[in-house]
Parts: structure tokens; C-alpha cells; sequence
């Protein structure tokens, strides 16, 4: 039933490992927990980059311990894979969820946005220096193959030129080849989350960011965890309180650079370097939530979006309540100790 994806279980780190059990440890005894509540936390990513390690920093903080969770984090070869959108679809595990797989009958919700914008550039081999360059090229299609993520980006660039996917030859490949396959030269172009942009420039300085995904689509909803409807009706309590432990993750990483970023080194298994950098971008940009998520305006954009520049999805347009529980997100940052604002960030 687990084929395509694997466990993760992160030991305390030598630096501030000893704190963080300590931490954990509180937590259970603050609850008197009686049993641990088991659940299953997927990421998008093997292994997961920055923006997708919510679950790791709250589990290695002791933020689901205190809440009497046991989570196991678990990997994905993308959040549109055929793996993930059975976990969601079964209910066997909390997985990042579209509007895409809603609209196609997925009965599933999205209950908190971990990060609503998007922290990626679209970074093409050095002969592209514009959109309409991308003609005939390879492009990635990794995280899921038509209607991903990489290949919604990928299409959404070709129109700024005029183009459309049918110009360019998509290629899917494991989401851990995106870096290696543009390195290479195996594929033209892709979208690479902010510590590959850095370790792409740093081993091959020709290659070029086309542009930051941010600015070309300023209103598109990037990443929510979703569940399956009938374990939102069974256990909405589990869900709110695993979303509120992953809330207090994200605001550690605005507030706690240097307590976040081994367990963040560790989980990705990147340079420090390198997670500095994307750290960094992450939290000036807003790109962590550290509320709900959620804009019901960005939601209402990202369906739109779809479905109305993709022939066969036309009749599949979900609503937004279809969509996204908000009110869920709330009762989460309620159980997180209530909104908060972080310099310019809000969402």
C-alpha cells in the first residue's frame, strides 16, 4: 500500500538535540496523554525541500508531542502522484492537495495552507533568455505529469509568449531530478524551489532564473494539506490540532533561525548554506503561512485558472468551499493561541 514512498524518522540532532527532546517530553507530560494519536504526514518532495518540512520542525520541536500526536512523515514522488492522491483519497494520510484533483471528483478538503505563494523561480539552460526561446525545448513535468505542478508552470509561461503546451515536450521524472536533469542539460527548463536556484548557480552560473513564479502568478494557492472528506467528519479534532502543532512549526522558522535550520539541513538533506538562503527567502516573502493560509480570493484565482485555460477541465470546477475548509484553518490557529502577524506577514 506504501510503494512510492517512504518513512522518515528524524533522530535528535547532535546541536540542540538534547533541548528538543526535552521540549518534547514537556509536551507529553503538559497533556497526560493517555495514548498517542497516530497520523501520517506525507510531503510532496523526496527528500522534501525547505518550504515542505512544517512537519519535520514540528515534530523535532515537540509541538505535535504536546498535543499527544505521533506523526509519522512519510514522502511522496509529488503531490499529484498516483500514490498521494490515494493516501488522500483513503484517507490514510494528510497529503498536499489541488484544486486540480477536487475538481476531478477527489473527495477530499483542503484544511491549512502550509504556503500559499509560491517560493519557486523557473530557471531554463542558457540559450533561453526569453519565454518564446522555450519553443521545441524539454520541460519538466515532475510532481505529478499533466495538470502538476511543474507542468501548469510550464504552461503558463509558454502563454506569456504566445504559446502552448503542445510548443514544448514535457518530460516526467522523479521529483528528486529536477536539479540533476537541468544540470545536465536533460531537461530546458523547470521550476526549482529556492535552495536549488542557489546550488544551480553555484555549480553552473550560466543557467538563468526566466522568472520568479511569485510575480508571474501573484494570486495561484501553492501548497494546503488536505483530508479526506469522511475523516474530516470523523476526526476533525486530530486534523485541527496536527495543523495547529505545524502552525507553531512555521512561526519558529520566522522567530528561531538558528533552532529551526539543523533540523531543517537534516530533513533535507541539502548544504547549510544552501537552507540559509532558502530560510531566508521563505520567510521575507511570506511564503510560510503563519495563520490559516488561506485568501478565499487566491483559492477562487487558482480554479479559475485551471479550469479555464485547460480544455478537458471546463466542467469540473469546484467551489471554494469545495475546495478549502477554512473554518477548520480557523479552529487551528485558535488551538495555536490565535492569529499573529510576523513584520509583513499575516496569511
Amino acid at each position: 500500500m506504501w510503494k512510492g514512498y517512504r518513512s522518515i524518522c528524524l533522530i535528535a540532532l547532535a546541536a540542540g538535540g538534547v533541548a528538543i527532546a526535552d521540549a518534547a517530553t514537556r509536551g507529553v507530560a503538559a497533556q497526560n496523554c493517555s495514548a498517542m494519536r497516530k497520523i501520517n504526514i506525507a510531503v510532496s518532495v523526496a527528500p522534501p525541500n525547505v518550504v515542505h518540512t512544517s512537519p519535520h520542525v514540528a515534530k523535532e520541536l515537540g509541538f505535535f508531542a504536546k498535543r499527544c500526536i505521533e506523526p509519522n512523515i512519510i514522502q511522496f514522488e509529488g503531490g499529484a502522484s498516483a500514490t498521494a492522491s490515494a493516501a488522500a483519497a483513503q484517507g490514510s494520510a494528510i497529503v498536499s492537495v489541488s484544486d486540480v484533483a477536487i475538481g476531478r471528483g477527489m473527495k477530499v478538503q483542503q484544511f491549512w495552507g502550509l504556503a500559499p505563494r509560491m517560493p519557486q523561480a523557473y530557471m531554463v539552460s542558457p540559450d533561453v533568455k526569453t519565454a518564446a526561446d522555450l519553443k521545441g525545448k524539454k520541460l519538466s513535468a515532475t510532481g505529478g505529469g499533466v495538470g502538476g505542478f511543474n507542468w501548469r508552470m510550464g504552461r503558463e509561461i509558454l502563454r506569456t509568449a504566445g504559446l502552448t503546451v503542445d510548443d514544448a515536450h514535457f518530460i516526467s521524472a522523479a521529483t528528486a531530478g529536477r536539479l540533476p536533469g537541468l544540470l545536465a542539460g536533460q531537461i530546458d527548463g523547470v521550476a526549482l524551489h529556492p535552495e536549488d536556484v542557489y546550488l544551480a548557480k553555484k555549480q553552473k552560473p550560466a543557467l538563468n532564473v526566466l522568472v520568479q513564479l511569485a510575480d508571474l502568478m501573484p494570486n495561484y494557492m501553492f501548497n494546503a494539506y488536505g483530508a479526506s472528506l469522511e475523516w474530516i467528519a470523523r476526526d476533525r479534532a486530530l486534523l485541527r490540532d496536527t495543523a495547529a502543532a505545524m502552525i507553531e512549526a512555521n512561526r519558529a522558522m520566522f522567530r528561531d533561525k538558528a533552532n529551526v535550520m539543523p533540523i531543517i539541513e537534516k530533513a533535507t538533506d541539502k548544504p547549510r548554506d544552501a537552507v540559509e538562503y532558502a530560510i531566508d527567502v521563505l520567510t521575507k516573502n511570506c511564503i510560510w503561512s503563519i495563520n490559516t493560509g488561506f485568501d478565499p480570493k487566491r483559492t477562487q484565482w487558482s480554479i479559475v485558472n485551471f479550469t479555464e485555460t485547460a480544455a478537458t477541465e471546463k466542467d469540473r470546477k469546484p467551489t471554494v468551499e469545495q475546495v478549502a475548509n477554512i473554518q477548520l484553518a480557523k479552529e487551528a490557529v485558535e488551538a495555536a493561541g490565535g492569529p499573529v502577524t510576523i513584520g509583513n506577514c499575516k496569511d
